[in-house]
């Protein structure tokens, strides 16, 4: 196998240039930051940039967690690679990640930053690291979404030309959680006051029983209760709420949705002139199934 290593500082722009190196050097998949990305994708490993400390960060980038090296080699194994390319700070890292994997030292060809960056392209990029926390993963957004749920991820998108030809590279602009702007997370209280807002902006919606969030780092599933009344269609109704909750709390969240139940559990009449008036309150009246309610459980696909 060849592999190639592009090496430089930390914040120097490699990850910013590793999609073109690769296309240069018809490298197949390339290694960053503990992850194995081929063809657009994320095949195996697990990013360091989700690690809560700069040291945790070290140790996941070299592969030093024993398990993780594993997935990592069997991936390559499996997609029989022929060329890798590898980043790191430098040659003392690279060869941490070379041993890991089970690749041989020897056939390892480097490429210095210095050399496919000028000095003013090197420090700008430093600057962004530094002023904003910015990090670049060579993958496409939607890919590495399944990935970093809550995280503020920005698509990067451009074309060059190679051998009289465009190519259209794509990727990910995230910040870390040990990123030195600090770090926020979302409680389960926002998610669920972003789920009874969204809920009750349909006027058959009457009320929001009980929200029940479960976090995870993959993202939420969340179950809603509902009252909603009578006159309504009730599984278009259903289906229109689960639709409004999960993009707004994608929109707002940047989170994942894993999985959104929605239950109806009473159904309110309304007389005509409380229909009329805003501040008459409804009779409850519990819905005619064993549990008291109808219900309609759809799983939001992953990623």
């Amino acid at each position: 196998m060849k592999i190639y290593a592009l090496i430089g500082p930390s914040g120097t722009g490699k990850s910013h240039r590793a999609s073109m190196v690769a296309i240069e050097k018809n490298a197949e998949a390339i290694i960053d930051d503990g992850l194995l990305i081929a063809d657009g994708r994320i095949v195996a490993g697990y990013s360091a940039k989700r690690e809560a400390t700069r040291v945790a960060a070290v140790k996941r980038a070299i592969f030093s967690d024993p398990e993780h090296a594993a997935s990592v080699r069997q991936a390559i194994a499996r997609l029989n690679l022929s060329s890798l390319l590898i980043l790191g700070t430098s040659v003392n890292m690279v060869n941490h990640i070379v041993r890991a994997l089970h690749l041989d030292p020897d056939s390892v060809m480097w490429i210095p930053i210095e050399t496919i960056a000028s000095p003013e392209e090197r420090a700008l990029a430093q600057k962004i690291r530094r002023e904003q926390g910015k990090h670049v993963i060579p993958a496409p957004t939607m890919e590495v979404r399944k990935s970093f749920s809550g995280y503020l991820i920005d698509p990067l998108r451009f074309i060059f030309r190679r051998k009289g030809r465009s190519v259209f590279v794509e990727k990910s602009i995230v910040r870390p959680t040990y990123s030195g702007l600090g770090r926020f997370y979302i409680s389960d209280t926002v998610i669920t006051a972003i789920v009874v807002h969204a809920a009750r902006q349909s006027l058959d919606v009457s009320h929001v029983y009980r929200v029940v969030v479960q976090s995870t780092p993959a993202g939420v599933s969340i179950t809603v209760e509902l009252g909603v009344s009578r006159q309504c269609q009730l599984f278009a109704l259903l289906e229109d709420v689960q639709t409004r909750i999960r993009q707004a709390i994608e929109e707002m969240t940047a989170l994942n949705v894993l999985a959104l139940d929605i239950e109806a559990r009473h159904f309110v009449v309304r007389t005509r002139s409380e229909t009329m008036t805003s501040d008459s309150s409804p009779e409850v009246v519990p819905s005619p199934n064993e549990r008291g309610g109808y219900h309609a459980a759809t799983g939001i696909g992953r990623g």
